[in-house]
């Protein structure tokens, strides 16, 4: 079988982070919107580095207004997810874009989120879970704003809570009250950490916001101590290759830590991030991998369950793609 045919199951995709920049460019057009500064002359989205990929990112959400506009991006989304393989796939999502941190607003957006995700299940054959996820740079303010988002409208589909953004703005404890209410309701927690930060910033993620997932978490490999915690604890790390080297918090594929993480006993998956602002996706990162480091069909498959485990979903779910992953030829 084929890298791309593969069976696969993403943890760590951000929803406006995964836009075509050809549905970005038309959804401007349609609004008479002038962002053509963010792309590059071959139509890709141009970025330079994480300060700059955040100032693109958020450029090209400008465009996106409405609870239709969120639908049209989660079909495109998924429709792309689904051409590598993904058969489930959890995305991060914004009431920070979503209406701003209402609550009667955000209820729409997530309706027509929901509405699509049930349509890309039908027609592509993908399962999608939502993950609320406040802005670190926005303030703890604004991420206790998307905490209650996440707590009114948490179910089947919407089932955890994270924090994405500039992960060197504050402190973990900072975000403690947001958390904490997540976990209140019910919601499953993961956070960024250890991308930019040292492995003190994961270990205080760990301490100050108990979280059972890290979104990338790969300074952990600095700390002999941290790195048998995170496996002794089962703490699955939400790796994303492809991004890592684009923007430069590791210098190469051939020098990332993903493998020796691994060696270590730490769990660990593999995910796009923002795909096509680093120009990857999953077949690409997989193919990365087994030309880097070796990999074959059966170090895929275990990664593969082991995102599987850590999925924030019901059991029903998590059994029914199970199935799926045991039928592949």
């Amino acid at each position: 079988m084929s890298l791309a045919a593969l069976p696969k199951v993403e943890l760590h995709l951000h929803l406006e982070g995964a836009a075509p920049p050809g549905f970005i460019r038309g959804m401007a057009a349609e609004k008479r919107i002038d962002i053509s500064g963010i792309f590059a002359e071959d139509g890709s989205y141009h970025v330079e580095d994480f300060d700059h990929f955040i100032q693109v990112y958020e450029a090209a959400c400008t465009v996106l207004q409405s609870p239709e506009d969120f639908r049209r991006l989660t079909l495109a989304v998924l429709e792309q997810s689904a051409k590598h393989g993904v058969i489930y796939s959890e995305t991060f999502l914004s009431p920070d874009f979503c209406g701003g941190g209402d609550v009667a607003a955000w209820r729409d957006y997530l309706a027509a989120i929901e509405e699509a995700a049930a349509e890309a299940e039908r027609e592509f054959g993908i399962t999608l879970r939502g993950i609320v996820t406040c802005i670190r740079h926005n303030g703890p303010d604004q991420a206790k704003r998307a905490a209650l988002c996440a707590a009114e409208t948490m179910g089947e589909f919407l089932t955890g809570f994270g924090m994405a953004g500039a992960e060197m703005v504050g402190r973990p404890r900072d975000f403690a009250w947001s958390f904490d209410a997540a976990r209140e309701a019910g919601l499953r927690l993961t956070c960024h950490a250890g991308e930019w930060g040292g492995p003190d910033m994961v270990a205080d993620t760990l301490r100050d916001l108990r979280v059972e997932r890290i979104g990338h978490g790969i300074a952990a490999i600095r700390d002999e101590d941290l790195m048998l915690r995170l496996a002794g604890e089962g703490v699955v790390l939400e790796v994303c290759p492809g991004s890592n080297v684009a923007l430069g918090a590791a210098l190469s594929l051939e020098t990332h830590p993903i493998a020796d993480l691994r060696e270590a006993g730490v769990p660990v998956t593999v995910s796009t991030d923002d795909p096509p602002f680093f120009h990857t996706d999953m077949t690409r990162e997989f193919e990365g991998l087994a030309r880097v480091f070796g990999w074959g069909e059966t170090d895929f498959a275990e990664l593969t369950r082991t995102a599987l485990d850590a999925a924030f979903c019901d059991a029903d779910t998590r059994a029914r793609i199970a199935k799926k992953l045991e039928a592949a030829p």
